[in-house]
């Protein structure tokens, strides 16, 4: 197999041996060019040299592509023995570079290069064992343990990458150039950039899991937008048109920087992009392993604080609206191009797959349509933070791969270069890096005057809301059946033959009942909560039909959950639900004329239930219902015991929280039949429930 023409395989068709040899030999390539990678060290002392200061040496590099496969095969539960447990825990974490104001000073203890080389010889032989024995059937998806081998493989293709920047940074005395790893020879001044239209049109994102192709976990899910007419610039910006910002004083000048960038443009001390060498005889530029003068053709590459500046400089010098592009922007501009995808292209399109050079090469040397390098040569800086498409979720065997991303800190790269190999060279791709990570990356700009959407989808970690979510929409514990939606059955069951005009869900916390109600038949419920957090979440569910959370299994370790309307069947009546925050002691003027009051389990968290029961007739259309349900677990961190409704003893004699109801409520209500008992589940970890019993209600206006 010709190592500058592998690529990723097609997972859901073929004869099973053919697709085990073919796997193999992508197995065998992938590790050899990692090797291969390495050789470009000059000793072994490089290996211990720290390139960038914010990242570990190559020798971690060196160990961790090999010592994840074995990790993974044993929390895929395919392999039972492990290696080297030492070197399996030293090498498989600490890859992603730590923030640029908070340098790491951990001190490891790294092995020798040869025993790292002894045990990668070791792994390869394992894996070669195993892929020849392993049973195979098609198709391979999520949960074949051929996955996992896959998820190893393409995870090492991410290493050439990065790897090989770490070894562009280092000396040039500590590298060397081989024959294997050739660069363009190409060079001389790049034509004039130029913006072109782009037919505005929607964009379909997101893989299905009978996908035939590997892909990580944020490849998945959906997510569909609608992008209006913008231009795009028809190259690459090369160096010698970034090189008009760096001498128009543009490291000097703050205006053009956001404050991230700023800040990091001071720590760094930059003036002028990472790979730009000045010296007396002019500019010359650092590939992986040489200098070379400047080629002014090539397209410039930096971070993305550096890309946005010069935008900002440059929209300010045309009086257009110049910025990055989106995501989506990037996608729709592909799309119009036609281009093919990786692996089914005869030849590269461009810069890619390591086809052509291992170094970048002319702006214009790749036409696609209209415009040239809209993938290849070097990655594209967009816009977008990454973030989860609808439906995401977590590979079990890698759950730290997204999540941690979408912190809105991490923007995508798009279009890969020319050494993005595999899966990071197909269309799916999605790489998000720090806005301050070097890369083999570059940009293009475009000139839109539309808003760059910034999708902050986090996943929740307030612990108390999680539990609510987890409660509200997730799976029943123990045959309980789910409380907001049991207790919304019950309220319908009581307005049988009444109006369902209005209803009101105080303490909706985050709103399963208020939908529930509206299912029901409710032309409109309103929920109301004073916690910040659960309103907010409750809002969410309403205006986006899914919420996000990150829920504690044990310790540290968490599992990360999409809910949505859909999944229960409540997303037709989003419509008819609206949310606010309110104090149910307080409550505004306007929240007044409902049929049906819901308060779960709300009177015990209350400061004030007695003022509550007091003045909540005044909200309900006579004849209409309020009805309670309450485990009464009376604190004083949240009701002063003179406000307890039960709880307590009166000359003598105990005082329930029923009692306490059936005071404050009789002069104006009649208690509909009688109190029932309604049993709830809240899951806090994996192994601990929390099982309460509440007792409910029903109260009619007189």
């Amino acid at each position: 197999m010709d190592q500058h023409q592998t690529r990723t395989i097609i997972l859901n068709e073929g004869e099973p041996e053919v697709k085990r040899a073919a796997i193999r030999d992508y197995f065998h390539a992938t590790f050899t060019i990692d090797e291969r990678l390495y050789e470009s060290l000059r000793h072994d002392g490089a290996f211990y040299l720290r390139a960038d200061r914010l990242r570990h040496p190559l020798i971690f590099y060196y160990g961790h592509t090999a010592t994840f496969f074995i990790n993974k095969l044993i929390i895929a539960r395919v392999i039972e023995q492990r290696i080297n447990p030492g070197f399996e825990s030293m090498f498989a974490v600490g890859v992603d570079e730590m923030s640029w104001d908070d340098l790491d000073q951990s001190h490891y203890d790294w092995p020798t290069v040869q025993a790292v080389k002894d045990y990668r010889d070791q792994v390869r032989a394992l894996m070669d064992r195993l892929i020849i024995s392993l049973p195979l059937t098609l198709p391979i998806n999520w949960e074949s343990p051929w996955w996992a081998i896959m998820m190893g493989i393409e995870h090492e293709r991410i290493h050439l990458e990065t790897s090989s920047v770490l070894i562009r940074q280092l000396p040039l005395d500590q590298v060397v150039q081989l024959p294997f790893w050739a660069i363009c020879q190409e060079a001389g001044e790049p034509p004039p950039n130029q913006l072109l239209p782009v037919p505005g049109g929607t964009v379909q994102l997101g893989k299905t899991r009978d996908h035939p192709l590997y892909g990580w976990d944020n490849e998945y899910g959906s997510h569909q937008a609608e992008v209006p007419d913008f231009k795009a610039a028809q190259y690459l910006v090369s160096n010698r048109e970034f090189l008009t910002f760096v001498e128009a004083g543009g490291y000097r000048q703050p205006q053009w920087w956001k404050e991230e960038g700023w800040n990091w443009r001071q720590f760094r001390q930059a003036e002028h992009p990472l790979f730009w060498i000045s010296d007396h005889d002019g500019w010359r530029l650092r590939t992986m392993a040489a200098e070379i003068t400047l080629p002014w053709n090539w397209p410039v590459e930096v971070n993305y604080l550096e890309a946005k500046a010069f935008c900002n400089w440059k929209s300010v010098l045309t009086g257009q609206p110049i910025r990055l592009p989106s995501e989506d922007e990037w996608y729709r501009l592909r799309d119009d191009c036609q281009l093919p995808d990786q692996p089914y292209w005869q030849q590269a399109p461009g810069n890619l797959n390591l086809e052509y050079w291992c170094s970048a090469c002319p702006v214009d040397r790749f036409r696609q349509g209209d415009f040239f390098d809209v993938v290849g040569n070097v990655w594209q800086w967009t816009e977008t933070p990454i973030y989860p498409f609808h439906g995401f979720e977590v590979h079990p065997w890698y759950d730290d791969f997204s999540t941690p991303t979408f912190d809105t800190r991490h923007n995508l790269i798009k279009g890969g270069s020319w050494i993005s190999t595999g899966n990071e060279a197909t269309r799916d791709a999605r790489y998000a890096f720090r806005r301050h990570f070097f890369q083999h990356a570059g940009f293009r700009y475009v000139e839109s005057s539309a808003p760059v959407m910034i999708c902050d989808e986090q996943y929740e970690t307030d612990q108390a809301a999680i539990l609510y979510c987890e409660a509200h929409y997730g799976a029943e514990q123990f045959g309980v059946p789910n409380f907001p939606r049991a207790v919304a059955e019950i309220c319908l069951q009581q307005m049988a033959g009444r109006r369902l005009d209005h209803a009101l869900d105080l303490g909706c916390a985050v709103g399963r009942a208020s939908f529930e109600l509206a299912r029901g038949g409710f032309r409109q419920v309103t929920g109301l909560d004073f916690s910040t957090r659960f309103f907010r979440l409750a809002a969410r569910m309403q205006e986006e039909g899914h919420l996000r959370y990150a829920f504690p299994e044990e310790g540290e370790i968490v599992s990360f959950h999409e809910v949505s309307l859909d999944d229960v069947g409540l997303a037709e009546v989003r419509q008819r639900v609206s949310f606010y925050q309110a104090d149910a002691c307080n409550l505004p003027e306007k929240f007044r004329g409902y049929d049906l009051v819901l308060a779960a389990n709300l009177i015990d968290r209350l400061y004030a239930p007695r003022r509550f029961l007091a003045t909540i007739h005044e909200r309900i259309n006579p004849g209409g219902l309020l009805v309670i349900s309450s485990p009464y677990t009376w604190l004083e961190e949240f009701t002063n015991k003179d406000e307890w409704l039960g709880g307590y003893r009166e000359a003598g004699e105990p005082v329930w929280g029923l009692d306490g109801l059936k005071t404050a409520l009789l002069p104006r209500f009649r208690l509909v039949g009688e109190p029932r008992e309604v049993p709830f589940v809240i899951r806090e970890t994996r192994r601990k429930f929390q099982h309460t019993i509440s007792e409910l209600t029903v109260w009619e206006l007189r």
